[in-house]
């Protein structure tokens, strides 16, 4: 991905971020993610409805590659089935820590994939992930 792009996109992302609000509907499940080393912390919500995430949105501080990876992830969730969010988490993790991933399927994600070179910011990167990974799990716990 060309570096201009990659700056914009990531910079349009934090300042103008998708979804970004709170939920006081109960039918939404609320993930917190955060990470333990910085400021960054979320609260995200998943409206998941027979398989499928109908909605979502997320509220709180982060920094700006944790709050754009956020907005761009959600965005690309809505509408899908939780089979596609677990395929695309794989990916993304794949990406994020240097394995085979599918360019693809990750679209406006790509712009994370030079995030290796400063390890420091991968788990900024990853913090929506996390958040995901831990809907999954609660969804396949609970039934």
């Amino acid at each position: 991905m060309d570096e201009n792009l990659r700056r914009t996109l990531i910079l349009d992302n934090y300042q103008n971020p998708y979804n970004r609000k709170e939920v006081a509907d109960e039918k939404y499940i609320k993930i917190n993610t955060n990470n333990e080393s910085c400021i960054d912390n979320l609260d995200i919500y998943f409206l998941v409805e027979g398989g499928f995430i109908k909605d979502v949105a997320f509220n709180g501080e982060a920094c700006a590659i944790s709050t754009s990876a956020t907005s761009i992830m959600l965005r690309k969730l809505v509408g899908k089935s939780v089979e596609y969010a677990k395929t695309l988490l794989i990916n993304y993790q794949n990406m994020i820590n240097e394995k085979e991933y599918d360019k693809e399927l990750l679209e406006e994600l790509i712009a994370y994939d030079e995030v290796y070179l400063q390890p420091n910011r991968k788990n900024c990167a990853l913090l929506p992930a996390k958040a995901i990974e831990r809907l999954i799990k609660k969804l396949e716990n609970d039934n």
